[in-house]
């Protein structure tokens, strides 16, 4: 009985390990509770925001008024250079994972929007917190719009943090 309750135990914690490294990541509402809308600050927005891989950029918008374009690099971000985007969402609500460290820029695909200010840079340090090493990085695509989005992923990351080891530190008092 002594194997098993062991074996059982290694397998809980393995599992909470994994879940735990998925739910530590943060969704991050895009432009706050305006969201993604030609009135927001985006740069006061990005500034106040830590974006680390594993974390998801949440676009809600109104879909037909605005659109999502993921820019190749910071000379189309700066002159709204729509043209070369890597990827366009239009549906009003769009989540994309940041996969990995590096820079991604975003602007609004609609006529003179990007222009008024409409667009985001964000920049993905690696999840040890480690500056990003490349200048850009692959795109991942959307996941479910039906997705809770998070407006201060500092407190979500905290919050999360402790309760995971208060789980697992319940799991180790039980099976001791």
């Amino acid at each position: 009985m002594e194997v098993s309750s062991r074996f059982v135990l290694l397998v809980v914690l393995i599992l909470i390990a994994v879940l735990a490294k998925q739910s530590l990541a943060a969704k991050h509402a895009v432009g706050g509770s305006q969201g993604w809308d030609e009135s927001t600050d985006f740069n006061s927005w990005a500034s106040a925001q830590t974006f680390k891989v594993g974390d998801e950029l949440e676009f809600k918008y109104t879909a037909g008024l605005h659109s999502v374009v993921e820019l190749a690099n910071e000379s189309a971000f700066k002159s709204c250079d729509i043209g070369t985007s890597l990827n366009s969402f239009n549906g009003g609500s769009n989540t994309i994972k940041l996969s990995k460290p590096g820079t991604r820029f975003f602007a609004c695909g609609t006529s003179g929007h990007c222009q008024q200010g409409m667009k985001v840079k964000i920049t993905t340090a690696a999840a040890d917190g480690s500056s990003p090493s490349s200048s850009s990085s692959a795109t991942t695509p959307p996941s479910s719009p039906g997705a809770t989005p998070s407006t201060s992923a500092a407190s979500s990351h905290q919050l999360r943090f402790i309760s995971f080891f208060a789980l697992v530190a319940s799991l180790v008092v039980y099976f001791i």
